[in-house]
């Protein structure tokens, strides 16, 4: 059974430690490096700690031993494609989404609209607007009343009042008076 915890761990920006310390009850980086290396046997209670940790769903830890998956092999730096020492596998944004959190939003762009093109897919994380302090100065959806939609830079959040900043050029601030959610952008899909 191949596990997928480095390549979580990895896209998530966390280090071992992160990790251990992130599980219930805390753990060692070295114990969580040896259940992904293999050389200590992922049971199911770990992969049920770890999963929580990782903010995602424990059945994610696992990948079936047949068919390909997509690899990064590269990354991108000042001086240029720099090849990774390993190949790691790449993760599908739904992948990334906390286990017992809601599953992620995507806002679809059909226009040109600020840095956004046509095609783009702008996946999104709901928050709890009590825990919003988190999204200032990123790109968020809110909902309005009446089935409509706010999208923009989140600059402003006073007690029940939500200020964003749209994308396009010229627009006014728009303020939402106590959203039931703020979701935050946290990958965007561009077809080439």
């Amino acid at each position: 059974m191949l596990n997928r915890i480095r390549d979580i761990r990895k896209a998530k920006g966390m280090t071992l430690a992160d990790v251990a310390a992130a599980c219930t009850p805390p753990t060692t980086a070295q114990t969580i490096g040896r259940l992904e290396t293999g050389t200590r046997q992922l049971s199911l209670a770990w992969m049920n700690r770890i999963a929580a940790a990782l903010e995602v769903d424990p059945a994610s830890l696992i990948r079936a031993e047949t068919g390909a998956a997509a690899q990064i092999i590269a990354e991108l730096v000042a001086a240029g494609a720099q090849a990774l020492s390993a190949p790691r596998e790449a993760l599908l944004p739904n992948e990334l989404a906390a286990a017992d959190g809601p599953a992620p939003l995507v806002l679809a762009v059909s226009e040109s609209v600020g840095e956004y093109r046509p095609g783009d897919l702008v996946w999104l994380r709901q928050l709890d607007p009590d825990d919003s302090a988190y999204a200032i100065n990123r790109d968020c959806l809110v909902p309005r009343p009446g089935g409509r939609f706010a999208f923009g830079r989140l600059i402003d959040r006073r007690g029940r009042l939500v200020g964003l900043l749209p994308p396009g050029a010229g627009q006014k601030q728009v303020v939402v008076d106590n959203p039931a959610w703020i979701a935050v952008a946290m990958m965007l899909v561009r077809p080439l």
